[in-house]
């Protein structure tokens, strides 16, 4: 890979917040805790208090999670790490998409595995685990069921609801492996295969593909882990801080001139058992999970919360910080949407007293194959002019290359000196004729325009193959009219290069917040 750079700010592709929070404006500041810089993280280490006795519970869950998975070495050393005061996470997380979905599933992960590889060699008195926590709670199935390789859609159909995790891999996604089996790698048949539910498959491919360098998975449903959280359940439900918190956090934003990410409610928890995941509203003394017959009494929802804190999963709002409570956590690196509303929530974890990890961006690119390149490097197209309007390409490069001046100035401009200098002589003889001559220069102008939008077209014919050229590098960067990396699947580059993983972990700075344009030297 050859790697270049370009401003983010320059692709059309962030927020004026995001923007704004990686060119440090002070405006910003009350917002976050440190700023990512390497020399930051022994401020974050310095803050963070983690309790032994919850390195404890994270050590034993983990221990539970990695049941299924094969004996590693690299991986049991990880978990066993955790359990030392000196040890710390960074972390990513993501849902479960089907065969790691779009590319930044995998720039996600690389970019966190990288920063800890960084802070190890920082720091080397502590020790960083790169962690990816899985979003196994999450219930909308339709972002997650499908993958996107070449154009063309692969969709599991199924019928089930609640937790995505919980999803069984049952005949409707054994029909749906079929379709796929002939040209996936064998990791992916393995992982799917040897699973019978969709957090379990997932955990297997992910770790095949970064268990060596030292990934953690983290899979918070769990009672031991969730047990943790009690105080934020009950304070949630009964009191409604955190709406509180992040609503006066949002209206600060506001006043900037940022828009919200995410809105917070009065009650930020779901219920969650087999098959259900759904809101939980107040009404009047009683407590109602919608969309089913299930509701609470006070007393019942404290019984509940005690014996099974579990059946509490938070929403956005609460997530990060049930993450950054069961993990010994500095830094969480997100999408440009994840980054945003973080900065909601500070409010939410200085009245919980837990540390404000770094907010890092995760590494954005756009991956060039040679053919694509063959076509930039034709057109002369500098990296930033990838990310300009095709359109507005099309008119300077038409005006560049015609054979003739598409919009006739000079044609228009005699005409109209030839109407306005007859027109006057005309007028003398009678004042009429002036405004016959002004409304024949109008027409005769609207006959000239009209002309050169035909001159234009034919123009276009015959650059035809260089607009299409141009056309085809945009639907390259954006398929569908998003950008690669939110909709192809990595298989696209990995089929042809095996080592694609590798060359990304070579290139990717996690303290580099430019738009990477990677140039691929095979295939």
């Amino acid at each position: 890979m050859i790697k270049s750079t370009v401003d983010p700010d320059c692709t059309g592709q962030f927020s004026a917040l995001f923007l704004d929070y990686i060119h440090q404006k002070p405006e910003i500041f009350p917002f976050y805790n440190q700023f990512p810089t390497i020399g930051n993280f022994k401020k974050l280490m310095e803050g963070k208090k983690f309790k032994d006795s919850h390195r404890e519970i994270l050590v034993e869950s983990l221990i539970k999670q990695y049941q299924a998975i094969k004996e590693s070495e690299i991986t049991n050393q990880q978990i066993k790490s955790l359990a030392d005061s000196n040890t710390f996470t960074v972390t990513t997380g993501h849902q479960l998409n089907l065969f790691t979905g779009p590319l930044y599933f995998i720039y996600k992960i690389v970019s966190t595995i990288n920063l800890a590889d960084r802070l190890n060699m920082a720091y080397p008195d502590k020790h960083f685990v790169p962690v990816y926590w899985m979003a196994t709670e999450d219930h909308d199935f339709d972002e997650i069921s499908y993958f996107k390789l070449d154009g063309k859609k692969y969709q599991w159909r199924s019928d089930q609801s609640g937790a995505v995790g919980d999803f069984e891999l049952d005949q409707s996604f054994k029909a749906y492996f079929k379709e796929v089996s002939g040209f996936v790698p064998d990791f992916f048949k393995d992982a799917y295969q040897s699973s019978g539910k969709l957090s379990e498959a997932v955990r297997k491919y992910v770790h095949h593909l970064f268990g060596t360098k030292g990934l953690l998975i983290v899979d918070g449903n769990e009672h031991a882990l969730k047990r943790i959280f009690v105080p934020v359940i009950q304070e949630d439900l009964f009191q409604h801080t955190p709406q509180v918190l992040a609503d006066n956090r949002t209206k600060k934003l506001q006043d900037l001139g940022y828009k919200s990410q995410i809105f917070p409610r009065e009650i930020n928890f779901f219920y969650m058992d087999k098959g259900i995941r759904e809101r939980i509203e107040k009404s009047g003394t009683i407590y109602k999970v919608l969309n089913s017959e299930i509701s609470f009494s006070e007393n019942e929802l404290l019984d509940l919360i005690e014996t099974h804190p579990e059946r509490f999963s938070p929403n956005v709002v609460l997530r990060p910080l049930y993450q950054e409570m069961v993990l010994p956590n500095l830094a969480y690196l997100g999408g440009p949407a994840e980054v945003v509303y973080w900065l909601q929530l500070k409010g939410i974890f200085d009245h919980f007293e837990v540390p404000f990890p770094a907010l890092m961006p995760r590494n954005f690119a756009l991956v060039l194959d040679q053919g694509i390149e063959r076509k930039i490097q034709k057109l002369q197209l500098s990296d930033k002019s990838l990310f300009g309007s095709v359109e507005e390409w099309k008119k300077d490069f038409i005006s560049k290359n015609a054979s003739m001046d598409i919009r006739l100035s000079k044609e228009k401009e005699a005409l109209e000196s030839i109407f306005e200098e007859s027109g006057k002589t005309a007028a003398d003889l009678e004042k009429s004729l002036g405004s016959a001559f002004e409304a024949a220069k109008i027409r005769a102008l609207k006959i000239l325009d009209q002309l050169g939008e035909k001159v234009k077209k034919a123009e276009e014919r015959k650059w035809e193959i260089n607009i299409k050229q141009r056309e085809a590098i945009f639907e390259y960067m954006n398929p569908g009219g998003s950008p690669q990396e939110r909709v192809e699947n990595f298989m696209r580059f990995y089929l042809k290069e095996p080592d694609f993983i590798e060359q990304l972990q070579e290139q990717f700075d996690p303290f580099d917040f430019s738009y990477m344009i990677l140039r691929l030297e095979h295939g």
